[in-house]
């Protein structure tokens, strides 16, 4: 089964065959905030000794936009919560980006034969 879009010359994909694409994109951007949510709580558990509990709920605020639920107070656990906190702006527009692609194709896609069949 090929993964990448359909060309603009290509009739436009069935529903089945766009649904399937979107669970796909939706797994993909799932792994991605995942990925970002564990590196969160690994930074927290081990630069400010939190327990894993309060680690995920500081983390997941903060990939969530939030911000941090307990007093960030080591030098380490402040340059890791300075650095995640941008990393975790860049992976929300990332992951939003990954699963609105196909949505987005699509849109641009059905315009463009809409274009293409007009006089």
């Amino acid at each position: 089964m090929n993964h990448r879009f359909e060309h603009h010359r290509q009739p436009l994909a069935s529903r089945r065959i766009f649904m399937m694409r979107m669970g796909r994109y939706l797994a993909l951007s799932f792994s991605i905030i995942a990925g970002s949510l564990a590196i969160g709580v690994l930074g927290y558990h081990y630069t400010e000794s939190l327990s894993w509990l309060d680690s995920l709920l500081n983390a997941s605020m903060i990939l969530g936009g939030m911000g941090p639920v307990d007093a960030i107070r080591t030098t380490p656990g402040k340059w890791f919560a300075s650095f995640y906190a941008l990393f975790a702006g860049m992976v929300l527009l990332v992951a939003v980006g990954v699963l609105i692609a196909p949505v987005f194709h699509r849109f641009l896609h059905r315009f463009h034969l809409e274009i293409d069949k007009s006089p």
